[in-house]
């Protein structure tokens, strides 16, 4: 079950302490795409993201998108924040994260991973031993193949709580 736990859990990706994460040896960021840092049915990244991408560079993080969608719907994300993207990353399986770690040259405690799934982001990135940080979903409208995941997630977090080890909107870093 501790393979489902996320090491932070906040309720978006702006509530996150980037400072301090940088504080802790972290210098790259794995960020999801949809439910993440935009609805599933958004087309570009708005201003604020684009701040925030902005912000991030400028603290020397190595910023990339990390998303199971393809290439396509990265394609004007990864244009618009100037960033690197792995498309079609299949989490959770591993090897696009190992890949990432080798081709980047990062440690695995030099590497967050941030996204809204527990059954692809959290269990993926703690596969491979990397920080995980766990936010809300921005939508409620999913793709179809988010769908089954969420269910299971759900289940997830019933197990969890019920052994007090995860509760959903009681957030920590």
């Amino acid at each position: 079950m501790e393979k489902y736990i996320p090491d932070i859990y906040q309720k978006n990706i702006f509530s996150i302490d980037y400072m301090k994460l940088k504080e802790k040896g972290i210098q790259c960021l794995l960020f999801d795409l949809d439910n993440t840092l935009v609805p599933y049915s958004a087309k570009k990244p708005d201003d604020k993201i684009i701040e925030l991408f902005s912000q991030l560079k400028e603290l020397g993080f190595c910023v990339i998108l990390f998303s199971n969608s393809g290439k396509k719907r990265l394609r004007p994300f990864k244009e618009e924040l100037e960033i690197d993207c792995c498309a079609s990353a299949k989490k959770p399986l591993t090897q696009n994260f190992y890949r990432i770690l080798k081709e980047y040259r990062f440690k695995e405690d030099e590497v967050a991973i941030i996204g809204d799934q527990m059954m692809t982001d959290v269990l993926g990135g703690n596969r491979v031993g990397i920080t995980t940080i766990l936010v809300n979903p921005i939508s409620l409208k999913e793709s179809i193949f988010t769908k089954p995941n969420r269910m299971l997630e759900r289940h997830m977090m019933k197990k969890l709580r019920d052994h007090d080890l995860f509760f959903k909107g009681r957030y920590y870093e």
